[in-house]
């Protein structure tokens, strides 16, 4: 795995250092950060390729850190890592434009390979293409821009929410079941839970409606999503 520089956010200095060991053995470089207003300072100031992200910090909360970020069209995956584990957590996170949700006490292993996951895809579906850029009417995806048009109003997405317009525009007639998308775009075993593929599709397609009034991705009831035909 190619090197990545990973935002650790985590005001418990104990976890904080074990999380940076986790992930410097695994050889990414990382930056511990304390509080929401320090990681907000970091995050403004450097490119990272990943957020791990505690919820309950002193100064910004998670939640406030990770609305900021992402309402400053920041969208590197961004891994929520909290005891907070209830269901109305999660959904309000992924709502709020996390990409996955790692609940505590974690295990050591699998935080690994879920950064792992979520750089392996991000770079997957960033890196060369033998197609780069996906039109469908008045809808674009531009891989190599990292750009999506809608309406020809620019809309900001998730990293997380790009991988899926791009997969669904990649195969505009292909009915996409709620298995195939988790198994794709989060890189795991589906285990029945329909929030995560849920809230995200919902946000994505909030976001596409907000900039031109329409409805680009089409659910087929008792299967999964595909594209629309705007």
């Amino acid at each position: 795995m190619e090197s990545a520089n990973i935002l650790v956010v985590e005001d418990d200095s104990d976890i904080n250092r074990l999380l940076c060991k986790i992930l410097e053995g695994g050889g990414y470089c990382c930056r511990p950060a304390f509080s929401g207003s320090e990681a907000m300072l970091w995050a403004e100031k450097y490119d990272y390729d990943l957020i791990l992200l505690d919820l309950m910090l002193p100064g910004l909360t998670g939640e406030e850190f990770l609305s900021e970020l992402r309402s400053k069209h920041k969208t590197m995956p961004v891994l929520v890592l909290s005891a907070k584990i209830g269901v109305e957590d999660r959904v309000n996170v992924l709502k709020l434009g996390a990409d996955d949700f790692i609940p505590k006490p974690f295990d050591n292993a699998e935080v690994l390979a879920r950064v792992e996951a979520q750089l392996r895809r991000s770079r997957s579906f960033s890196g060369p293409k033998a197609e780069t850029k996906f039109v469908c009417g008045d809808l674009t995806l531009d891989k190599e821009a990292v750009m999506v048009t809608a309406g020809g109003q620019e809309v900001t997405l998730t990293a997380r929410e790009f991988y899926i317009l791009g997969l669904l525009m990649s195969n505009p007639r292909k009915v996409f079941t709620r298995e195939e998308l988790y198994e794709t775009v989060w890189g795991g075993a589906y285990m029945g839970d329909d929030n995560t593929v849920n809230v995200h599709m919902s946000n994505l397609r909030a976001k596409l409606h907000k900039a031109s009034g329409k409805e680009y991705v089409k659910t087929i009831r008792g299967i999964g999503f595909k594209l629309g035909e705007n």
